[in-house]
């Protein structure tokens, strides 16, 4: 991801599939559940096929480009990386507005435990997802009222995990191509495969496809390799705020009283940013591409997405390697792994080496 946009922590996947469905089961009313029905049909409704708009005479330039790139990427994404062969990403949104929704992320003041949704086929997860920004708002602030840390993020992206076939949408016409056939490559491997409850597991595994697909998309395509900076800086960001939840998570289970640990953790946050301010006035020369991260202040529901994304990818790494490079392969042994118990799939995310005898199905 480029500095201007480094986001993809909050670009979480929202099921909304599991509330079109039916079927529900969850924590939230029937009227929730329409809402995110009516907005996913919204978004469904505004799809036009990408060769059409290639085609359109008075779409601008930039846009006919930029859609050619991604045919081109939804093909090698298929042919290459042996993700799914479907009509995801051959479509194109204008949603006419900045995120497609929004995640409201919520823990309890002295935890870093998420206030977690349930659905019926997509499992539990650490947010509750809005097409419409008063909305999300609205429930951030009934949260908040009740004691807990809350944070909204805007997401330009999400899966369906195949219920239904995801266009590209508007909210992406301003990113780096890299970005853009990043995302193809991460939400098809979502859609490649995916374990209920687990959300590490599927993001690392998504990440990994993402990167490693990008690496071999540089290479066919005789482009340089991915600017490594970025993915430098963006590691050491996410290093800064998983060791600060390291320090709320020691705070919280300490005996101090509760007064004392929200005076602690008012300065541990503070600690955050001094760490942050320094990293980007000296190793980083300036470049201030996290400063909007601070815009609202850092609590716990904030620092919720980090780790989700990075902590298993040297492990599907290594397991990739051991695989020969072979994705067929690749996706066999993640299946099997993923069949396991949770505990035996968290072990494999911790080891860039990963249980015996996984690597060949």
């Amino acid at each position: 991801m480029n500095a201007r946009r480094p986001r993809h922590k909050t670009i979480l996947r929202t099921f909304v599939a599991a509330a079109v469905c039916a079927g529900l089961t969850g924590c939230t009313t029937l009227g929730y559940y329409a809402h995110l029905a009516a907005g996913e049909m919204a978004v469904l409704r505004a799809r036009v096929p990408i060769k059409k708009v290639i085609a359109n005479p008075d779409v601008a330039p930039a846009l006919r480009t930029r859609l050619e790139l991604a045919l081109r990427a939804r093909a090698f994404a298929s042919t290459t990386l042996k993700l799914p062969r479907n009509k995801s990403y051959t479509t194109y949104a204008d949603i006419h507005r900045p995120f497609v929704m929004w995640n409201v992320f919520a823990t309890p003041a002295l935890s870093l435990q998420p206030v977690e949704h349930c659905f019926l086929f997509a499992g539990c997860v650490a947010y509750q997802g809005f097409y419409r920004h008063d909305r999300a708002k609205a429930r951030a602030d009934t949260l908040a009222k009740q004691g807990d840390d809350v944070w909204i993020g805007g997401v330009p992206a999400y899966s369906t995990l195949g219920h239904f076939a995801d266009p590209l949408l508007s909210t992406m016409d301003h990113w780096s191509d890299d970005e853009m056939i990043g995302m193809i490559f991460h939400e098809l491997a979502h859609q490649q495969f995916y374990v209920k409850n687990d959300t590490a597991f599927n993001e690392s595994f998504a990440t990994f496809v993402q990167r490693e697909g990008l690496k071999q998309w540089h290479a066919d395509n005789h482009l340089p390799p991915p600017d490594p900076t970025e993915a430098e800086r963006r590691k050491q960001f996410t290093e800064l705020a998983l060791a600060t939840r390291e320090k709320l998570n020691a705070l919280y289970a300490s005996d101090l009283s509760d007064a004392a640990k929200r005076e602690h953790k008012v300065q541990i946050f503070a600690d955050l940013r001094r760490h942050y301010e320094h990293l980007r006035d000296t190793e980083w020369h300036g470049h201030a591409g996290y400063d909007h991260w601070f815009d609202t202040p850092p609590n716990n529901a904030k620092l919720l997405p980090f780790g989700l994304y990075d902590r298993g990818v040297p492990a599907f790494a290594a397991l990739f390697k051991r695989c020969g490079g072979d994705w067929t392969r690749f996706y066999a042994a993640v299946r099997k792994i993923g069949r396991e118990p949770a505990a035996q799939r968290d072990a494999f995310l911790g080891s860039a080496v990963g249980p015996a005898g996984t690597a060949s199905p």
